[in-house]
This record gives C-alpha cells, sequence and structure tokens, in this order.
C-alpha cells in the first residue's frame, strides 16, 4: 500500500454500525501506512502529532488526531507538510 503523489491529505472518520463506534477504511489505511510503510522521524505536542517520512517519495506526512476531544482521541489524520514545516515544527533537517 503506497501513498499516491497526487494525494495530500487521508483524514479518518468513526462510523456508528449498531452499538458499535469502528475505523472506516481510511483510518485502518493510516495505520497501516503508519506501522509500516512511513518512517515515524519525530513527534511533537506530547506525542499527539507524529511525522513521518515516506521513504519511496521523500514526503514528509503528520499524523494527527484532529478531533481529539473525542474519546480514544478521535479518528486520526495524516496530511502531506512541506520540509519547511516539518523543520519549523519538528526539528527536522
Amino acid at each position: 500500500m503506497r501513498l499516491r503523489p497526487e494525494e495530500n491529505d487521508l483524514t479518518g472518520a468513526w462510523l456508528v454500525e449498531g452499538d458499535q463506534v469502528i475505523a472506516d477504511e481510511v483510518c485502518q489505511r493510516i495505520e497501516i501506512l503508519a506501522e509500516g510503510r512511513l518512517q515515524l522521524i519525530g513527534s511533537a505536542d506530547g506525542g499527539w502529532s507524529r511525522l513521518y517520512l515516506d521513504p519511496a517519495e521523500g514526503r514528509y506526512w503528520e499524523l494527527t488526531y484532529p478531533q481529539s476531544e473525542m474519546h480514544g482521541a478521535g479518528p486520526p489524520q495524516l496530511v502531506h507538510i512541506s520540509a519547511d514545516a516539518a523543520k519549523i515544527k519538528y526539528g527536522v533537517d
């Protein structure tokens, strides 16, 4: 599973099915990418923001939880960020 060059933003959602809340396919894809495809470079905000590098494309990706007020921090979001933004927030060179 790869990130496509035209992709810049993956935003997951939680779905309610009966009495259960489940992660949608985007959440599952983000988890697979973060655990196997992308390289963890650094973290910020007490670990709630994480910076990853896509070794195939050389692009930086930031994993956050924009609905952090939800139980369990809410669904994830993976967003492409510039090298300048990565340097400012995470101190990468």
